[in-house]
């Protein structure tokens, strides 16, 4: 592709670096950037400096915040002894967007997945672990993606929880095997939540 300015030609490449957007579609986007009104241009790139160097992940549950403490965790209303674990702030939202439930978060920051180098001192169970021996926590809801990287995440947190007097459930396999949570529809998804079975029951299929 050639370009008649190198100003255009780098900001393509650094567009085109986004997950799913080849050169084509870069191009599109930056030409349509430079159409738009300077200021619109301006807070385009201000929100992203501003995402990349003020954002925070809440000393809570590690779920992407504004503040030390996340909005969720900070809700007086919200169930404070139900956590419910999940990989990634996108599944956060799902279930958030279901309205079915209530309780807490911890965000994991990933799965188990030892093809790709990602082990259980990677993510952030261990401040889970942590946050159930002190006595905050009396259920735990696995909520990750039923992959196999999802179940060998799972597995791995209930066998740390062993011997520790906390029910522990997963969400209902109203989810495809194999899904992921973001693209489930949002009624599936709040049914699963709502109809969880208890964790052990889960080990027998």
């Amino acid at each position: 592709m050639d370009f008649s300015s190198k100003l255009l030609e780098q900001a393509v490449a650094e567009m085109s670096q986004l997950p799913g957007i080849g050169k084509r579609t870069a191009l599109r986007l930056v030409l349509h950037l430079l159409k738009q009104p300077e200021p619109q241009t301006e807070q385009l790139a201000a929100a992203l400096v501003n995402l990349r160097t003020k954002i925070k992940l809440c000393s809570n549950c590690h779920n992407i915040s504004d503040s030390e403490v996340c909005e969720i965790c900070a809700n007086p209303k919200r169930i404070r002894d139900t956590v419910c674990v999940v990989e990634d702030i996108r599944d956060v939202m799902a279930i958030e967007n279901t309205g079915q439930y209530r309780g807490l978060y911890h965000v994991l920051g990933g799965k188990i997945s030892p093809m790709d180098g990602v082990g259980p001192s990677q993510l952030t169970i261990k401040s889970l672990i942590d946050k159930v021996k002190v006595g905050e926590v009396e259920e735990i809801i696995f909520a990750l993606s039923s992959t196999l990287e999802g179940d060998t995440t799972n597995f791995y947190i209930f066998k740390q929880l062993e011997g520790i007097p906390i029910k522990t459930s997963t969400i209902a396999r109203g989810i495809s095997v194999g899904d992921e949570l973001e693209y489930t529809d949002e009624v599936t998804l709040g049914r699963s939540i709502v109809n969880r079975i208890p964790f052990e029951n889960s080990l027998k299929n």
